[in-house]
Order: structure tokens, then sequence, then C-alpha cells
């Protein structure tokens, strides 16, 4: 994602303010905002004007692609709001009215905000990679030589995508997925690493033999992932299993290059809830 022209977020930030509007936040409410996303350096407010700070703040770390891509999300997300969707859909307009001139869009997957780029169209939103990939998953693992083999993974699925190669585009992304997951569920849980996940019968599958559904479902248990962006994985997940013929066979689906921005968008969704679990 290119950085936003710095009248764009001022707008946004306007937008986030919604000063004497429905949903007008205060000092103290901006700075849970911007710690619900992970706004680099943890801000307090200041108690100056708050679109000035807002934007100010907004412009010192516009060329962080991964922190303005939460931001832009959770504007929007149900989550934010008592009304939920009702409430959000109309916020969301608002910001893809402001986002349009940078040809950028948000739109929901699952459920979910995510953050797309626009065709030549203007009309369609395109989905590959979340944007600095390499960096976010470095940030949720100090394991190095994992990072290197899942950003292999997630770079050879677009290789994939790039040449056509749809199906192989699909099992990629799945594979990343669900090295990510297992790299981030053994990390975070001491429990997991010694004794393996909870199964479904009682016991417990050592992590190395986990799959993704398990992977997914213990991730969602533990508040790392919201339910809509796990719900709309577990279709990565059906797709994923394209790797053997059969299954592709009996699914009856040719994947084209819409299948697979499908498929990266939950990617987007699942990578800012992993960085906004506590």
């Amino acid at each position: 994602m290119a950085i936003l022209d710095p009248l764009t977020l001022e707008r946004v930030a306007r937008l986030i303010c919604d000063i004497d509007g429905p949903y007008e936040r205060n000092g103290w409410q901006l700075e849970r905002f911007l710690q619900r996303v992970r706004w680099p350096g943890d801000p307090q407010y200041d108690g100056s004007p708050r679109v000035p700070w807002l934007t100010e703040l907004l412009l010192a770390g516009a060329d962080d692609a991964a922190a303005l891509d939460r931001l832009l999300c959770r504007i929007c997300d149900p989550l934010e709001y008592d009304g939920g969707i009702e409430a959000a859909e109309p916020i969301a307009q608002e910001l893809n009215r402001l986002l349009a001139p940078e040809r950028l869009t948000v739109t929901y997957v699952g459920g979910r905000p995510v953050l797309g780029q626009l065709d030549q169209t203007g009309e369609a939103p395109m989905y590959g990679p979340p944007p600095d990939l390499h960096e976010r998953v470095r940030r949720l693992t100090s394991d190095s030589p994992a990072v290197d083999v899942l950003m292999a993974r997630a770079d050879e699925a677009s290789i994939c995508q790039n040449n056509g190669a749809y199906a192989l585009a699909i099992i990629g992304i799945g594979s990343f997925v669900e090295g990510l997951l297992h790299v981030v569920v053994t990390d975070r849980d001491e429990e997991v690493r010694e004794r393996g996940i909870p199964g479904y019968n009682g016991r417990r599958t050592p992590a190395d033999r986990a799959g993704l559904k398990l992977l997914l479902d213990f991730a969602h248990q533990q508040k790392w992932v919201q339910t809509d962006a796990k719900d709309f994985m577990e279709k990565v997940r059906d797709y994923r299993n394209f790797v053997h013929p059969r299954h592709q066979i009996e699914y009856g689906l040719v994947p084209d290059i819409d299948t697979v921005r499908m498929c990266w968008a939950p990617v987007h969704a699942l990578l800012n809830d992993l960085e906004s679990a506590p």
C-alpha cells in the first residue's frame, strides 16, 4: 500500500474523531481506539484539538502500512460499535469515499473489514498478500527459520497466482496460514508446547500433528481470532484440500483469479486479529 496523501489522512482523522457526530470520540476514547489497533508508540492524548493531534499522529506513522491497514479496518469494524454491522456499514461507505482517490476500499469478508486495492475500473476490490507481510510475521514470532519458511510459502503462492496456477496458489495460501497459526499458537501457549492442543475427544494432539482446523479452533477459543475471520478461513481450509485432486473433483470447482483473491482476503482479517490480540 502506497503512503496515503496528507489530505486523505486528515479526512480519515476527522472521520475517526466524528466531532459533534453520533460516534464522536473524546481524547481518552481516541487513546483506546489507537490501543485497539496497536498503533506504534502507544500515543497519549495531550489535550490539544483532537483532529490536528490525530492527523499529526497518522502522518508520523504513514509509512507503517500494517498499522494503517489495521486502523482503516477498525474504523468500520462492527466490533467497534454497539449497533454492530448496521452502524458500521454507513461508516465504511464514508471511509471508502475518502479512500477512492487512493484506489483503496474496505469491504466485508465474512463479516470482517478487509482493505483492498480497486481494480482498473475502480469498482471491484483486489486482494493479494497483506502489506508488509514479512515484517508483520516477524513481529508475531522470534523463530527466524520459521519466518523464512512462511514467507517462502507466501511468495510461492503469489508466484502461482501471477502465473495462472490458481489451485496451487490456494494450496500455498492454506499452507502459509496453517504454518503461521502453528508458530503463533506454540509461541504463545506453553502448555500447548508441552502437552499438545486439546482435541475434540478430550485428548490432546501434539502441536506438530495439529491440522489447520484444530489450530483455528484453538486460536478462536483463546480469542486470538474473531469468529467471522475463523468462519471464512474455514472455506480457505476446504480449498487448501485441493492438494488432493479427488477433493477438487468432488467439490466441482475450477479456481480462477477471483477465487485466489477471495482466499487472500480472510488472511488479512486473520493477521489483523492475531496482531490485535493481547
